[in-house]
């Protein structure tokens, strides 16, 4: 990946319109701590956590979908009903690696996110986007 295409940042802010929690189908991967912190705000065992949310897929933790539109499970009315403890890669959206790779993919993902490059977004330098891309080392994907 050339990270130089975003040497002067890049702008963002969420518009909470959940695009980017349904329309498509994907995963969402949980880390143990992700699993942790969603069943402590749900108040529920992770034994029944896992079996009621989440699925394996190829040796991983995902969240589960709702058909036919692929909702995340956690998405009821537009609003995430976990939005506290949402996973980290719910918290990192768009700075995916995906997004980030190049130029046309960051234009790609703005289409489907009205958050990017909105008109009240935020700037994000290539410092903070760096941050964000090493956190998302955290997720098991």
């Amino acid at each position: 990946m050339s990270d130089k295409w975003f040497k002067n940042g890049l702008y963002f802010k969420c518009q909470q319109c959940s695009d980017c929690c349904t329309g498509a189908p994907g995963y969402v991967w949980l880390t143990e701590k992700d699993i942790q912190n969603i069943i402590k705000f749900l108040n529920i065992e992770e034994k029944d956590f896992l079996k009621k949310y989440t699925r394996h897929v190829r040796g991983q933790i995902s969240l589960k979908e709702l058909f036919p539109n692929y909702d995340c499970i956690f998405l009821k009315d537009r609003k995430c009903q976990i939005y506290q403890a949402r996973p980290m890669q719910c918290k990192l959206f768009p700075w995916w690696l995906s997004n980030l790779n190049s130029k046309k993919a960051w234009e790609s993902a703005k289409k489907m996110c009205k958050g990017i490059d909105s008109e009240d977004a935020k700037h994000f330098s290539y410092e903070e986007i760096k941050d964000f891309l090493e956190k998302a080392k955290e997720i098991p994907i």
